[in-house]
C-alpha cells in the first residue's frame, strides 16, 4: 500500500491493517449474533414454562437456617442477606487459607534447600504426596476421618480451659467490644504510624551512615507498649466471654464448625504444597553468587536468605503465586461436598433449589467469583509493580 500526495488512499484486503480492521469486526459481530441468540432463546424458554425472570425473589424471606453466619441472621431474613452470609463466609475460607497456605508454603518451600538431610526429604514428602492427591478428597479425609470422629462435647479435647475441640468443632472465647476499646484502636494506629516513620528514619541513617538500627525489636516494643499504657489508662479494650458446657454443647464463646475447620486446613494443606515448589525455584533462581557476595560481607545464613535472596526471589515468585491465590480461591466451591455454607452450597445450591431462579442465582454466584479473582489479580499485580527492578 502506498499514499502518494494529492491521492486517495486506496483500501486492499492485502493490506494487513485493513485485514485486522475486517476480522475485527467480523467477531465482534459473531459475539453479538450468539450472545443475542442465546438470549432470545433463553428467554422464549422461560416464558414457555412460566418461569418468571428477574432478582426480585432476593427480597423474599428464606426461611432456613445456616449453620455459620458472620452477621446476625434469622430464618425469616431475606435471600438477599443469605448471599451476604455466603459471601463473607466464602472471603472468611479465602483469607484464612491464603495466609497459611503463604506461610506454610514458605517454610516448605525453604526446607526443600535445607543441608539437612531429614528437613529436606520430609519437605519432599509433604510436597510430593499432598499436592498429588485432589483437593476434594482431603477435604472429605480431614471432614469424615478426622473431625466427625473426634468425641463429643462431653468428652472434648481441653487445651487450658480456653480452647475445646470436639465433633461439634473448636470452641474458644469470644471478644466483646469494652469502654476502652476506641482507645486502643486509636493507640495502635498511633502505634503503627509511628514504627512506619521509625523506619523511614533507620534506613536514611543506614543509607547516610552504614550504622543499622534494630527496627524488628524497637517496632515490636512500640506495638506492645503504646497500646498497653492506653489499655492502662483507659481500661482494657475487650472482655472475654469463655465457652462452658451445658447439657450436651457448649454455650457461649465462637465456635469454629467442623466443616470450616476441615475445609480451611484441607484447601491450605494442598495450596501450601505448591506455594513450596515455587518458592523453592523462586530461591534457586538466584545466582550463588548472590549468596556468596552476602557471606564475604560476614551475613550468616538466616540473613542472607532474609535481606538478600528471597527479595530477588519475590520477582519470579509472585506471578505464580497469584495463580496459586486464585485456585484456592476458586477451590473454596468445593465446600458443598462437605456442606459448609460458602457461596456454592448455600446460595447456588439451597437458594436454587428453594427459588428456581437457575439463571439468576449462577450469575450471582460466577460474578461473585470473577470479582474476587480480579480483586486478587489487581493486589498482587500492584505489589509486583512495586518489588520490580527499576531500570537505570
Amino acid at each position: 500500500m502506498q499514499m502518494n500526495n494529492g491521492s486517495k488512499r486506496q483500501v486492499s484486503f492485502n493490506d494487513p491493517v485493513v485485514r485486522a480492521l475486517l476480522f475485527q469486526i467480523l467477531i465482534v459481530a459473531a459475539v453479538v449474533t450468539m450472545g443475542w441468540t442465546l438470549y432470545q432463546n433463553t428467554y422464549t424458554n422461560l416464558v414457555h414454562r412460566g418461569i418468571t425472570s428477574g432478582f426480585a425473589f432476593l427480597e423474599n424471606s428464606a426461611g432456613f437456617g445456616v449453620a455459620q453466619h458472620l452477621i446476625s441472621y434469622k430464618e425469616a431474613d431475606s435471600y438477599a442477606r443469605v448471599f451476604v452470609i455466603g459471601l463473607l463466609n466464602t472471603l472468611l475460607v479465602t483469607l484464612i487459607g491464603v495466609i497459611l497456605a503463604t506461610i506454610l508454603g514458605f517454610i516448605v518451600g525453604v526446607s526443600r534447600l535445607s543441608k539437612n538431610w531429614i528437613i529436606a526429604k520430609l519437605a519432599t514428602v509433604y510436597v510430593e504426596v499432598f499436592r498429588n492427591i485432589p483437593p476434594l478428597l482431603q477435604i472429605l479425609f480431614w471432614y469424615f476421618a478426622v473431625f466427625l470422629t473426634m468425641p463429643g462435647p462431653r468428652s472434648s479435647h481441653n487445651f487450658g480451659d480456653i480452647f475445646f475441640v470436639s465433633s461439634r468443632g473448636l470452641n474458644m472465647p469470644a471478644a466483646q467490644i469494652a469502654d476502652g476499646f476506641w482507645a486502643f484502636v486509636v493507640s495502635v494506629v498511633m502505634a503503627i504510624v509511628t514504627i512506619v516513620l521509625m523506619c523511614r528514619w533507620a534506613n536514611k541513617r543506614f543509607e547516610a551512615t552504614g550504622v543499622p538500627f534494630h527496627k524488628f525489636w524497637v517496632g515490636l516494643a512500640l506495638l506492645l507498649v503504646i497500646p498497653a499504657l492506653c489499655a492502662l489508662i483507659f481500661g482494657a479494650p475487650l472482655h472475654w466471654e469463655m465457652p462452658t458446657l451445658q447439657g450436651f454443647n457448649f454455650i457461649g464463646g465462637w465456635v469454629l464448625i467442623p466443616e470450616l475447620l476441615a475445609l480451611t486446613l484441607a484447601l491450605t494443606v494442598y495450596t501450601a504444597a505448591f506455594i513450596a515448589e515455587i518458592v523453592r525455584s523462586g530461591i534457586k533462581s538466584v545466582s550463588h553468587g548472590q549468596t556468596e557476595a552476602a557471606h564475604s560481607l560476614g551475613l550468616r545464613n538466616g540473613p542472607t536468605l532474609r535481606k538478600v535472596i528471597i527479595p530477588q526471589a519475590l520477582r519470579v515468585i509472585i506471578p505464580p503465586l497469584t495463580s496459586q491465590y486464585l485456585n484456592l480461591a476458586k477451590n473454596s466451591s468445593l465446600a458443598a461436598g462437605i456442606g459448609y455454607p460458602e457461596m456454592v452450597s448455600l446460595f447456588a445450591g439451597t437458594v436454587l433449589n428453594q427459588t428456581g431462579q437457575a439463571i439468576e442465582v449462577i450469575a450471582i454466584t460466577m460474578s461473585v467469583y470473577l470479582a474476587i479473582s480480579i480483586s486478587i489479580s489487581l493486589l498482587m499485580n500492584w505489589y509486583n509493580k512495586r518489588i520490580a527492578l527499576i531500570e537505570r
